[in-house]
């Protein structure tokens, strides 16, 4: 009895170390004993009407702010994805969102919450949360801010990071001018949020692309003051499309000109690649925000962000259009453009991704607004700062051309 009794003891722990030994063996998520698990989720508290998060101790804290939710097919959800990928591929790194932030002063609430609480950076991500994260960035100088759109910096912990979307507008336009061709119907739509150069701007890049293929064509506009409504924004579309328009391209976050198509048109989303997904849909004009992060988020980790203005062009990446770029295939209603107008934007993406074309070329002369005055002579191209800026009295673009205009192709009044 008692020689079956050791056995069965040795069998169990036999068993036992074998156990263990698979256990230790199979991979896990959890990070090695002493390390700081970066990708855990951040505790939450109220902080007013926003649930702040905390960072984690032993880690790089980053912070995002959005203007609309997180997951809103458009603006925010590509910066979301954006920092999941850092998320994912930058080591030591901790990220973490607040979302539904209002412009003004909720967001330099929240935006100072997150400085004072331990964040290392803090990307601001719409328009109107300029001079707020200037105002903290100045309280914190330890800390590294970055307000992406926008015009102001520092020098020092305070830069903006924008990229050269007027590219992919002017491709968007080549392609809507074809669609509108071949469909008949030369009146095509820009559903614009607010007037701001930003705006005005990239409406008159897709205007600029739209000659390419339709000379004949013209654009009307709604500005509908919002970044991001589903119901005004598909409002805005249908007044569009009611008016007449075949295509409508959009500067605000949902899938609403796809989406309020009537059969037989077209809309042309914005920010996101997966919001294009039903087959009114033409292409999504998209940002891949990650790496362009990463950039900058090193810069922080190493001690060289400078507050600088960083504005990338096509080349550096960040940026696409839906069915153009590699590995990607073409939506429905791109399919079956005429062939040479497919090649002319194959042509046109790759001397933008080569560096060759730049959004300095999309605004070179000559150029006439639709009062019938000449922006541009043959050959002259606009500055950054006119991109940026309505030209008048004190304005950083005085004496220069500034972006207060519509091309030929409008029939819009300025806002």
């Amino acid at each position: 009895m008692r020689r079956k009794l050791l056995l069965f003891v040795s069998l169990f722990l036999v068993f036992a170390m074998a156990l263990s030994a698979c256990q230790t063996t199979t991979p896990t998520d959890a990070p090695p004993v002493g390390e700081v698990d970066c990708k855990a989720a951040s505790a939450l508290e109220a902080e007013g009407a926003y649930q702040v998060p905390a960072p984690i101790e032993g880690c790089f804290n980053v912070a995002f702010v959005y203007v609309g939710p997180h997951d809103d097919g458009g603006w925010s959800q590509s910066h979301d994805v954006g920092r999941l990928w850092v998320q994912d591929n930058v080591p030591g790194v901790h990220t973490a969102y607040v979302e539904n932030v209002a412009e003004g002063v909720d967001s330099e609430q929240v935006t100072r919450s997150l400085a004072r609480k331990g964040f290392d950076m803090v990307f601001t991500t719409s328009f109107g949360f300029m001079d707020a994260t200037e105002t903290v960035a100045g309280e914190f100088p330890d800390k590294d801010f970055v307000h992406v759109s926008g015009y102001k910096n520092n020098g020092t912990n305070f830069g903006n990071l924008m990229g050269a979307m007027e590219n992919i507008k002017y491709l968007a336009g080549i392609m809507a001018g074809s669609r509108a061709k071949l469909d008949g119907n030369p009146r095509l739509g820009y559903m614009a949020t607010f007037p701001i150069p930003e705006e005005l701007r990239l409406g008159n890049a897709f205007a600029l692309g739209v000659e390419k293929t339709c000379p004949e064509c013209t654009i009307d506009v709604r500005f509908i003051h919002t970044w991001h409504d589903p119901t005004i924004e598909q409002e805005a579309a249908k007044s569009l499309f009611d008016a007449g328009a075949q295509v409508v391209m959009t500067g605000a976050d949902t899938p609403a000109p796809a989406i309020a198509a009537p059969a037989g048109k077209w809309g042309i989303t914005y920010d996101y690649i997966g919001n294009c997904t039903i087959d009114s849909c033409l292409s999504s004009m998209y940002w891949d925000w990650g790496p362009i992060y990463k950039i900058e988020i090193e810069k922080s980790m190493n001690g060289t962000f400078a507050g600088e203005a960083i504005y990338f062009d096509t080349a550096e990446g960040g940026m696409g259009l839906l069915g153009f770029w590699d590995g990607e295939t073409y939506m429905p209603g791109v399919a079956e453009l005429p062939a040479e107008d497919l090649q002319l934007i194959h042509d046109e993406v790759a001397l933008f991704l080569s560096g060759q074309k730049t959004r300095f070329d999309v605004f070179t002369g000559p150029i006439t607004d639709n009062q019938g005055n000449l922006v541009l002579a043959e050959g002259e191209s606009l500055r950054q700062v006119d991109l940026d800026c309505f030209a008048g009295p004190g304005a950083p673009c005085e004496g220069g051309v500034g972006m207060y205009w519509w091309n030929h192709n409008f029939t819009a009044e300025l806002p």
